[in-house]
């Protein structure tokens, strides 16, 4: 059984509730979306081979609390599923970022899964599977990625319309980077006063989104 790897490195999750902390992250190979803002363009091809044993074989030599599978969209690969489990079952917190394009009903859900809602500043917004909020618990998080006023009106909505607040234990409002102000983004949600987190990207801020950060 094996997966496509771009790269297993250690560094601080910049993202999620579990910002700021050391985790290993496993980013797989290849995504079927293209949205306007992606910053891991490098991830859609190339990659290495690798079997189930040597990628938890990597990740154990880090020693870690937290491990982050992401991509690309890690999901496109379907033995991504049992990675995630024998992720779990070695006893890491895991978490997996997924553009909310495919089902997530099979990942194990001692896996924290990071969904997003793509909001129509994506240019991705028609792949948006809202059949996957009925499957989000409270250990799963809802992320949208406003690059405009309008696309932060929309993500209200749908805040509203589904309910997130309740259904996920965190809902994310993340500025696009260059697009949106995070002052006004901070703002808006203070004005507001809604139920989310405003979120910033870490590594970008740190390390310029250098590759390997």
């Amino acid at each position: 059984m094996t997966l496509r790897i771009t790269e297993i490195f250690y560094s601080l999750q910049g993202e999620t509730r579990t910002s700021g902390l050391p985790t290993v992250f496993v980013r797989l190979t290849g995504c079927p979306l293209r949205c306007q803002y992606c910053d891991t363009a490098y991830a859609f091809s190339g990659g290495e081979l690798m079997a189930l044993d040597a990628i938890l074989e990597r990740v154990a030599a880090y020693n870690p609390r937290y491990v982050c599978v992401t991509g690309g969209e890690p999901l496109a690969q379907p033995n991504c599923v049992p990675l995630l489990q024998r992720l779990c079952d070695a006893g890491y917190e895991v978490s997996l970022e997924t553009s909310g394009a495919l089902d997530i009903s099979p990942v194990d859900e001692r896996v924290s899964r990071v969904v997003d809602l793509k909001t129509p500043g994506s240019a991705e917004v028609g792949r948006n599977r809202y059949e996957n909020i009925v499957h989000l618990t409270r250990n799963d998080q809802v992320k949208f990625v406003i690059c405009s006023r309008e696309d932060y009106d929309w993500a209200v909505s749908k805040l509203i319309e589904y309910g997130l607040a309740r259904r996920a234990g965190e809902v994310l409002f993340s500025p696009s980077h260059g697009q949106v102000d995070v002052r006004a983004l901070a703002d808006w949600i203070v004005a507001d006063n809604l139920p989310v987190r405003l979120q910033l990207q870490l590594h970008k801020i740190i390390w310029n989104d250098a590759p390997g950060h």
